[in-house]
């Protein structure tokens, strides 16, 4: 498939939705009640795919959502009536699909037996894949905090073509971002981040450790990164697409030029004083959102040391006193989010690593404590 061809795989979603598949279902189910639309992994879902994703795990799809008490009689009907019905290609692109030998989809070639991406599930499915639990009642702050930022993306991202009930679209909702006091303690836990760090840029230099100064402050960076999309309400992406989903951020095109000088210094001291203004930029952002009382945003030296810091830990204490909910009280002090300290693709997919991390968190001391 040459790259002329490329649509937003969203766009195909839709359009495969409407054109093919909804036909389909009203012709052969007009009693059905079902939602339909594209949700989880896969760049199409974010919107950052491109010509070159179309190599795998790309083309034609879309979900249908249909009742938990429909899901055994229906499932196997409707996926005959795909396989009968569906059109073979759509929009220029073969809507069967074929394996790599790694398991990521290809377009089906002629001679394959064929096999439509229309996956059919529940909302209930839906919210145990991408959360972990089986219904709304066993959602708590700690469910929130161990939900990997990407895992929140895929349900909340995408789009929902149809809805007859509801539900889907009332789970997503509920998913559209963090209850207040959640998102102070994971504002709290990314302040934490950068404070642990901000004197070591100039310390490692001063000993002539360059290399050292420079992973100290790559790694403040990606925290001021993540400080960013929390302040803005926006989930951050996995890797792949964490520098792509910041440039779109509002504070980006001001952030930006500090991060650059952070990572572009030939000096500890130049190294040092991007780090320093894009604190300061993020504390300003932080005095602008009213989830604290006012902070000074001065930078100031570290113990009296030739090293400038904001004091982030600052910004830390404060928002975990601004914290009123008993249950986000109940959490480990100073932990923050899975994402900020869990860097593993595969750890951020295990959903049994997840359980077990928030029975490891009742071991530490809490905001109370």
């Amino acid at each position: 498939m040459d790259s002329a061809a490329f649509m937003p795989g969203l766009d195909l979603a839709r359009r495969y939705f409407e054109e093919a598949v909804q036909p389909i279902l009203d012709r052969e189910f007009p009693s059905l009640q079902y939602a339909a639309g594209l949700l989880g992994a896969g760049s199409d879902v974010v919107g950052f795919d491109t010509a070159r994703s179309m190599d795998h795990d790309w083309g034609p799809r879309c979900q249908l959502f249909i009742r938990d008490e429909d899901l055994d009689a229906f499932k196997p009907l409707i996926d005959a009536a795909l396989k009968q019905h569906l059109p073979r290609e759509f929009a220029g692109f073969a809507t069967g699909v074929g394996f790599h030998p790694d398991g990521a989809t290809r377009p089906a070639t002629a001679d394959e037996p064929f096999q439509h991406r229309v996956a059919i599930t529940t909302p209930q499915d839906s919210l145990r894949w991408h959360i972990g639990i089986d219904s709304l009642a066993e959602l708590n702050p700690a469910v929130w905090v161990t939900t990997p930022q990407q895992k929140l993306l895929e349900f909340t991202a995408g789009a929902i073509f149809r809805d007859d009930t509801g539900e889907i679209t009332r789970l997503r909702e509920t998913f559209a971002w963090y209850p207040d006091d959640v998102w102070r303690y994971l504002l709290a836990g990314s302040w934490k981040n950068i404070a642990q760090l901000e004197p070591f840029v100039g310390r490692c230099g001063e000993v002539d450790d360059d290399l050292g100064s420079q992973l100290v402050a790559m790694r403040i960076v990606r925290d001021q990164m993540h400080l960013a999309f929390l302040q803005e309400r926006r989930y951050a992406p996995y890797q792949k697409w964490f520098g792509t989903a910041f440039s779109r951020l509002a504070i980006a095109p001001e952030l930006q030029p500090h991060l650059d000088r952070a990572r572009y210094a030939t000096s500890w001291q130049e190294r040092e004083a991007g780090i320093v203004a894009g604190s300061r930029l993020l504390a300003e952002r932080h005095n602008g959102m009213d989830l604290t009382p006012v902070l000074d945003k001065t930078p100031r030296p570290f113990y009296g040391r030739p090293f400038q810091v904001l004091d982030a830990e600052r910004f830390t204490r404060a928002l975990e006193d601004a914290i009123t909910d008993p249950e986000v009280r109940a959490l480990p002090r100073d932990l923050g989010g899975l994402d900020t300290w869990v860097d593993s693709t595969d750890a951020v997919g295990r959903q049994e690593l997840h359980r077990a991390i928030r029975g490891w968190m009742t071991t530490f001391p809490n905001l109370d404590s």
